[in-house]
């Protein structure tokens, strides 16, 4: 007889070699339909594992964090034999489970479609019904990789090979399908269910190795039940709608272009108009506080990254290729390096400080996987530098920096942010303190939108940036850096825009009234025209935010309906439809952007009152599209989190669209953290991040919510891009 003890403390007696199947009946039969899997003293284990050993058991369900893990990489399986027996002669490679779903990779020479698709979810559902049983075999290294080779199965039979001497070689059966798994899984197919979804294909090299062979990875998504399931698919839907990658494409703001570029970003008029805008803001700022613009080389030697100390850490994310001679020169990833150089040319002595540097470039950077305008290999970056004679006016200067960047986001791109210092996991490389705002997206997630370093003495001396002090002696000098990017384009889209599509702060909008003509009758037309020149040249006097006024007259033969809408898909914060009504009336049909749908979102006003109003419309326009923004921020940071427990339960379920003044599901959370170092690995098991830790500390005593050990440090807790 071996004792079993369960969740709640109680024990059962039962016989030895008894399974999970045996104690899940014993219990209910609701909970023997439910049971996927079991942990046996902490570990788990298939339902059919007999237990000969007194132990501590669990039954996992679908319900269970840990069983729908089990049930998506079931799924995997699923989806891998499916595939199989419709192209026979496919190889398959790996599929693990991934958040909210899992993928399979395959080796196929013809590309999936989405015909093929609905064929391997067909066949997928008829594996389910089938319920066939999944055996788990032990079989000798030889005999495994022999297994798999004789089936053409070569990429199975290389994981074999590679896998250390004396490792357990688990296989798992189902039906005809065989494939190389450590498991747990479900006891059969059946188990799965039907809420399971095949969502996209996308490349992926052998391995993740760039010289390897690209094959194909099928991407999906699985769930307990299908009431979960259309809740996410739900959420994505809402997603889609504020999707920046879509609507910077459907906005004319920007496009991609995989085949000949793949992860960089081709800028179009109207986005350009919106980052020069970024560009004139920390221009005119960094000027009036005394700083020069440089520009330095695209391509410079590698040994400048191994001084900086950049190269260990980034070094594969580098473009480089060989010279003749056998140097190495790489295309910059980053400023740093080539500023550092310029000003130290002029640094001699205590007198020559501070040396205020910025610069604008496009950096290039090796992404394996590019996240398209968050993460691209290359982007826009705008990024200072400075050195100063002693540590106190650094660091001075590296907030002084943090706070305009605080100022043009919350001022400028009406996007509220979080300021604080990253924890030190997180800091950039080499620096004694890194400084952040970080920005809260319509799905909950984070974005880094700048981030300011105190790099203390570090990079001087590496870069042997030295001067005589008032004291008359050498002394290394004392440097920042600070940046923001084209990323702050994409935090704007996914930050304010709606349903109808983009909403664009007129701070920063590429035209801040449009004038469209709606003619009806040819012979209208030169009245209508003739008005609207009118209306535009009296605009022209008016100056919102203390500059001129940016207007356009769509000229185009278009229906006038079609012209609204794409502009208001654009997010043209004021569009003005002038008719021959209006014109007879000395009026003007004027709809606000951030107002549509509402009583207010149309008017009639009068010619010289629109005029004098329009600065006012376009400055509360700003500050009604931030304060909904911020509203958004504040509902949405949890603080009655306490436990580790019930932290890692709140991530669990976060699969759902904030809603603005609404406590939503997925957000950030404002809690304890120890420091303690083991907490590093359990945020990346959650895959959540520390996004800073606060300027404004509580200051007191909790628990950390990651490891439950006593903390008295707030930190911002969140998912992010």
């Amino acid at each position: 007889m071996v004792a079993i003890k369960l969740p709640d403390g109680s024990v059962l007696e039962m016989e030895s070699g008894v399974n999970g199947f045996d104690i899940a009946n014993k219990i209910s039969a609701g909970l023997a339909k439910a049971a996927l899997a079991i942990t046996v003293n902490g570990k788990t284990q298939d339902l059919s594992t007999p237990i000969t050993t007194d132990a501590t058991v669990t039954i996992i369900t679908g319900k269970d964090k840990e069983g729908l893990h089990i049930l998506r990489h079931s799924c995997s399986h699923v989806m891998a034999q499916a595939v199989k027996e419709l192209w026979p002669d496919v190889q398959v490679t790996i599929g693990p489970a991934i958040e909210n779903g899992f993928y399979y990779d395959f080796a196929r020479k013809e590309p999936f479609t989405t015909e093929d698709f609905e064929k391997i979810e067909a066949k997928m559902h008829e594996i389910v019904k089938r319920d066939e049983k999944l055996e788990r075999v032990v079989m000798p290294r030889e005999d495994a990789i022999k297994f798999f080779n004789d089936k053409g199965e070569h990429y199975k039979a290389e994981i074999i090979s590679d896998l250390p001497e004396g490792e357990i070689i688990s296989l798992y059966r189902q039906g005809d399908f065989t494939d190389l798994c450590r498991g747990p899984h479900v006891p059969s197919t059946g188990k799965i269910g039907d809420a399971f979804k095949l969502m996209k294909v996308a490349g992926a090299y052998w391995r993740g190795d760039s010289s390897k062979e690209m094959l194909q990875r099928i991407y999906a998504t699985a769930w307990a039940d299908k009431k979960d399931l259309k809740a996410y698919l739900e959420m994505l839907e809402e997603a889609e709608k504020r999707d920046h990658r879509k609507l910077g494409k459907e906005m004319d703001l920007f496009h991609f272009e995989p085949e000949y570029a793949p992860g960089a970003v081709f800028w179009h008029d109207k986005g350009y108009k919106i980052y020069r805008k970024l560009i004139e803001y920390m221009r005119n700022r960094q000027e009036h506080n005394g700083y020069i613009e440089i520009a330095t080389p695209r391509i410079m030697d590698r040994v400048l990254w191994e001084i900086s100390g950049h190269w260990d850490k980034y070094g594969a994310h580098n473009y480089s290729g060989k010279t003749e001679d056998g140097k190495q020169f790489c295309v910059k990833p980053m400023n740093c390096p080539g500023g550092l150089l310029v000003y130290k040319q002029g640094i001699k002595s205590y007198r020559d400080l501070p040396v205020l540097v910025n610069q604008w470039a496009n950096v290039v950077r090796w992404e394996m996987r590019p996240r398209l305008f968050l993460r691209t290999r290359e982007f826009l970056w705008q990024e200072g530098h400075t050195a100063h004679a002693n540590a106190a006016e650094a660091e001075e200067e590296t907030k002084r920096m943090l706070e305009a960047y605080r100022d043009l986001c919350e001022n400028t791109l009406a996007m509220p942010v979080l300021v604080g210092r990253k924890p030190e996991h997180e800091k950039f490389p080499g620096a004694v303190d890194t400084y952040c705002v970080e920005a809260m997206m319509q799905d909950g997630k984070a974005l880094q939108a700048g981030t300011s370093h105190f790099l203390g003495q570090n990079f001087a001396k590496s870069a042997n940036i030295s001067f005589i002090n008032n004291q008359g002696q050498s002394e290394y000098a004392y440097t920042t850096s600070w940046g923001v990017s084209t990323r702050l384009i994409c935090g704007v889209i996914m930050t304010h825009a709606d349903d109808d599509g983009m909403v664009v702060p007129p701070k920063i909008a590429p035209y801040q009234v449009v004038i469209v003509p709606v003619i009806k009758k040819p012979e209208d037309s030169e009245a209508i025209m003739a008005y609207i020149n009118k209306l535009a040249a009296a605009l022209k006097t008016q100056a919102p935010f203390a500059e001129k006024i940016r207007l356009k007259i769509d000229r185009r033969d278009k229906a006038s309906v079609d012209k609204f809408w794409e502009w208001t898909r654009k997010g043209a914060p004021v569009i003005c439809e002038i008719g021959m009504r209006d014109v007879e009336g000395n009026k003007v049909m004027v709809k606000e952007r951030t107002k549509l749908g509402t009583p207010e979102g149309k008017q009639i006003v009068g010619f010289d009152e629109f005029v004098a109003s329009v600065s006012s419309r376009l400055e509360q326009m700003q500050k009604d599209i931030f304060a909904k923004a911020k509203n958004r921020l504040e509902h949405n940071i949890r603080t009655d989190i306490t436990g580790p427990a019930e932290f890692k339960k709140y991530f669990a379920e976060s699969n759902v669209w904030i809603e603005d003044n609404k406590q939503g599901k997925v957000a950030f959370v404002r809690g304890k953290w120890s420091g303690d170092p083991e907490s590093e690995s359990i945020l990346k098991e959650m895959k959540i991040t520390i996004r800073c830790i606060p300027f404004d500390q509580s200051g007191s005593e909790g628990i950390c919510l990651l490891t439950g050990k006593p903390a008295t440090m707030d930190v911002i807790y969140a998912r992010s891009y």
